[in-house]
């Protein structure tokens, strides 16, 4: 069983992101020490992990009294009445602040039980053990939490740190292949904002990742991303400033899903896809990013079957609608919309340093499309 760990050092708190093939058999032994008071455990579970997962772990944790919450994931479990009704279920088996909640899921049942962790007697023990890719390369890491509104997504949330994360890529073999495309999304971004190298490698491996889920180059790209992104963190924990720099793509993507209305016709990992080549076109086109730049971008997408084409899920009408949901992004602090965009492969522009208007947004869109 070989291990990889991560050491995430933030102001307030440190944890370890633990990486490897078959290491659940960790969690007993780090719980006992992280939490040695703890004497219940909520597990709050995605249904679509497979049961054997969900066994294992039990079997596991048979000294702590456990009681299992299972959710079907979609973006609607993200609200207030859903944190409340789990809240009060925990309450009601008297939950204390040395007690567990243990998500096991993707970002949506991650982010879900780590916001509900954060408000139960403010604040208890949480662990998180993903079970999608994207979760492994980006939720899991960083502590933001968070329930969405009707004005958009996460905009309702907290920073609240976890115990313990166990990337066990054992739990990827089962998801389909638009999952597996869905972290890539975010693996990809973070080679595109930090790392050029890490950006040429995924030129020649990608296909090893996303259609072979080879298991060495899965745990090297999933190691890399963690640490890219524990970089920005480090930097700028409470998102201030360089930490937005992880944004890239998304203030686009997040529109996109909240005129989608969270559904199943498009998942994060598709929209952030799209929303980062609307970004990259937008950088060419404000003549901050080269041609020779784009199309590499472009010539990854193609080469791995990416789809990028906002047309594909909507009409021409609904783009003003989702420049509207771009302006109420929760990274504005003005009446302008905040973009981070692409210098060249590897480095953004500086946060807060490139602002549109919506008529200069409508302006453009029909050109980055």
């Amino acid at each position: 069983m070989k291990l990889t760990e991560i050491k995430v050092k933030n102001p307030d708190s440190n944890y370890s992101i633990f990486i490897g093939f078959g290491i659940l058999k960790i969690l007993s032994r780090r719980i006992n020490s992280l939490c040695p008071n703890a004497k219940k455990i909520g597990l709050v579970i995605d249904k679509k992990v497979p049961e054997k997962f969900v066994k294992n772990i039990k079997n596991q944790l048979k000294k702590y009294k456990i009681y299992v919450f299972k959710y079907t994931s979609n973006e609607k479990l993200k609200s207030f009445s859903n944190v409340n009704r789990l809240a009060e279920k925990c309450l009601d088996k008297n939950f204390t602040r040395s007690d567990i909640i243990l998500a096991l899921g993707g970002g949506i049942v991650g982010d879900f039980s780590a916001f509900t962790a954060s408000v139960i007697k403010r604040g208890i023990n949480f662990v998180n053990v993903p079970t999608t890719l994207l979760s492994q390369v980006d939720s899991s890491i960083g502590g933001k939490t968070g329930v969405n509104s009707k004005y958009g997504k996460n905009l309702i949330g907290s920073f609240y740190q976890p115990k313990l994360v166990v990337t066990d890529v054992e739990l990827l073999k089962s998801l389909p292949k638009r999952e597996m495309v869905c972290g890539y999304a975010e693996i990809l971004k973070h080679s595109l904002i930090a790392d050029s190298q890490f950006f040429r490698w995924l030129e020649i491996n990608s296909e090893k990742i996303i259609e072979k889920r080879q298991l060495d180059y899965l745990i090297k790209a999933i190691k890399k991303s963690c640490n890219i992104k524990h970089y920005f963190i480090s930097k700028d924990f409470k998102e201030k400033n360089i930490r937005m720099c992880l944004n890239f793509g998304h203030t686009f993507a997040h529109a996109i899903e909240s005129k989608n209305k969270y559904s199943k016709k498009i998942n994060h990992g598709e929209a952030v896809l799209i929303g980062m080549m609307l970004a990259s076109k937008l950088s060419y086109i404000k003549k901050i990013i080269s041609k020779k730049d784009l199309l590499r971008i472009i010539n990854l997408y193609q080469k791995n079957k990416l789809n990028y084409k906002l047309e594909k899920f909507f009409k021409k009408k609904d783009y003003s609608q989702i420049i509207k949901f771009m302006h109420n992004d929760k990274k504005n602090d003005d009446k302008k919309i905040n973009l981070v965009l692409l210098r060249k492969i590897g480095k953004t522009t500086e946060p807060g340093s490139f602002k549109m208007t919506i008529k200069e947004m409508n302006s453009n869109f029909s050109k980055i499309i």
